[in-house]
């Protein structure tokens, strides 16, 4: 599957893509659903929140108040690591170095150093309750796919997209680089931000105000349940994914 492939287009236009043009009309950019710094933060504390950080968006606001009052712990630096990487995307082209530079900053929680900003040299995988629930590409071939798979992002950079066509392939980006997997850790918090950057590099800097991550947040069960199209990278479903692929314009309509 590459993330230049048109093959679902079509279907998804019928089923939510040809929404995607009057959502964007409405949907309300103004400052009066926060300013950019505060949703900036809403993006990195619900992102991480789908990562199981306990700390909701009110605490972490009260923490910012009064920071004198809060004993920062690891879940708050975790936090606050990810607000700087999509500082960083905001004001930084969509490549694969500046992706790297982004896991090097928000990682430092969550890996040792010498893992950090780089691809994985081991095998992993996404355990569920009854044990493994998917075996990512071995870790020799992480960095041909990234290559790829950054090729593709560069192509859809160039090209002159509708709207509906960015959301299409930026919800393509998302599901493929969680499916590579190329992080020890962080891939989910990864994913989410290639998808909202490439989205914001396309069609303009306001678009870093969508609610995707709470969206996907609020929305857990489904998009894990729809994330998974098979039990390791070689038996991968890609006929499956318009159910996954039609959740992120469903966050407009907040």
């Amino acid at each position: 599957m590459e993330i230049t492939d048109k093959k679902y287009l079509k279907e998804y236009s019928e089923l939510i893509g040809n929404q995607i043009v009057s959502l964007i009309s409405k949907f309300d950019f103004s400052e009066q659903m926060g300013g950019f710094e505060y949703l900036t933060k809403a993006s990195a504390v619900f992102s991480s929140n789908i990562e199981g950080n306990s700390i909701d968006l009110n605490s972490y606001m009260n923490y910012e108040l009064s920071k004198e009052n809060f004993k920062v712990g690891k879940e708050i630096e975790e936090i606050e690591n990810l607000i700087k990487a999509y500082e960083f995307a905001q004001n930084n082209k969509l490549t694969e170095s500046n992706l790297l530079h982004c896991h090097k900053v928000f990682a430092e929680t969550l890996l040792i150093k010498s893992k950090r900003g780089k691809y994985r040299t081991e095998q992993v995988g996404v355990f569920g309750k009854s044990g493994i629930a998917y075996l990512a590409i071995e870790p020799q071939f992480v960095e041909k796919e990234m290559k790829l798979f950054f090729s593709g992002i560069s192509n859809l950079l160039e090209s002159k997209l509708t709207e509906e066509e960015v959301f299409y392939f930026a919800s393509l980006i998302h599901l493929r680089f969680a499916h590579i997997h190329p992080f020890r850790d962080g891939n989910g918090r990864a994913a989410r931000l290639l998808e909202k950057w490439f989205i914001a590099q396309m069609l303009g800097k306001n678009f870093w105000k969508i609610p995707s991550e709470e969206f996907y947040k609020n929305n857990q069960a489904k998009y894990y349940e729809t994330i998974s199209l098979g039990v390791n990278f070689y038996e991968l479903n890609y006929d499956k994914c318009l159910t996954f692929l039609e959740i992120l314009p469903n966050c407009l309509k907040k």
